[in-house]
């Protein structure tokens, strides 16, 4: 009998399986960025999913330049505003906070998520700010921005969730100047990236609890008398003899989603800014009514209706051509079935 040979079930690449610390995503990388500053990322709310037909416009495609119905992702993405600046110094160590300037108004709700100062020297944080950055300290800057749920019908909240975004291009001054001229508006993502463009989408996934380790990892059913006696969802072992512990790797039971992913070259298909215009009557399942800004992305993201999305220019687009998306219908129909 030839020898039984087969890849492990499941991959180990995001052990430990654990729930993610905040529903909001942390990005610990951003992609390289030459020319005039930028902010490098955004974040709106899942609502769901419908199809457009589109002009399939990628070379060599067998359907080139005909009609193709394309699967979308709706996401919500109402304004953000820049609450503070941060600098950073980097050493042989690694990236520290430095300093950073809070905006001189900010916003009542934002008092919900963080402990608001009642006196703020504010032009004094900007003159410490400013001369870290003329002594060559400062060599990164960040924005400190926060949504602004309220202003979203169908996600229940009115706490703002607060996210570091990376100021990209020119020098450390021209970022600074960049940032400076936005502390306290508000920021809109067509200013940040343009239909075509490819972007990665992180969101922590839906979670489904402690799961087994068949759902969990993949592995087979045990057949015939190995199932007997309640052991038929079960590992075949657990290990050898020696070492006398369980090795990490042995597929067990545990938690299953509420991890943070990250989908690489998702296509931005369309920015619109009037909900109406793709919003199905009586609004999406499980969502209600568009009333801000949004953006099309194709194919599916990961996280349930109503998760907050983060959206960043692409750090992996190799050799994807940016070409304006000739989309000619928008579905409408209800998703109730």
């Amino acid at each position: 009998m030839p020898k039984i040979n087969q890849p492990r079930k499941g991959s180990l690449a995001f052990s430990p399986r654990k729930r993610a610390k905040s529903p909001v995503p942390r990005y610990q990388s951003w992609p390289s960025y030459q020319g005039d500053p930028v902010l490098q990322g955004f974040a709106g709310y899942k609502v769901g999913m419908t199809h457009v037909i589109m002009v399939d416009d990628h070379k060599n495609s067998p359907t080139e330049g005909k009609d193709i119905m394309v699967p979308v992702t709706v996401v919500e993405i109402p304004p953000m505003k820049v609450a503070a600046i941060r600098a950073y110094s980097r050493d042989t160590y690694g990236r520290h906070p430095l300093t950073e300037v809070w905006a001189g108004e900010l916003d009542k709700a934002l008092g919900k998520r963080i402990t608001l100062p009642k006196e703020y020297d504010f032009s004094g944080a900007m003159e410490a700010l400013k001369d870290a950055i003329a002594k060559g300290v400062a060599e990164e800057i960040f924005a400190v921005m926060h949504t602004l749920p309220g202003q979203v019908s169908g996600v229940p909240k009115k706490v703002p969730e607060i996210m570091e975004i990376r100021v990209a291009g020119g020098t450390v001054q021209q970022r600074f100047e960049f940032i400076a001229g936005l502390l306290g508006k508000e920021v809109h993502l067509k200013n940040i990236i343009q239909p075509g463009a490819y972007a990665d989408i992180t969101a922590v996934t839906t979670g489904k609890g402690t799961q087994g380790p068949v759902k969990r990892w993949g592995i087979k059913l045990r057949k015939r008398k190995h199932a007997r006696g309640g052991k038929k969802r079960h590992v075949g072992n657990l290990g050898p003899w020696n070492p006398h512990h369980v090795r990490w790797q042995v597929p067990q039971m545990g938690q299953m989603g509420f991890q943070q992913r990250t989908e690489f070259n998702k296509r931005i298909l369309k920015i619109g800014e009037n909900g109406d215009e793709i919003c199905p009557a009586g609004g999406f399942l499980h969502y209600g009514v568009l009333r801000n800004p949004y953006v099309l992305i194709k194919g599916s993201i990961p996280g349930p209706v109503k998760r907050l999305v983060r959206i960043r220019p692409a750090m992996r687009q190799g050799e994807h051509v940016v070409r304006q998306p000739a989309i000619e219908f928008v579905s409408t129909e209800s998703k109730q079935g």
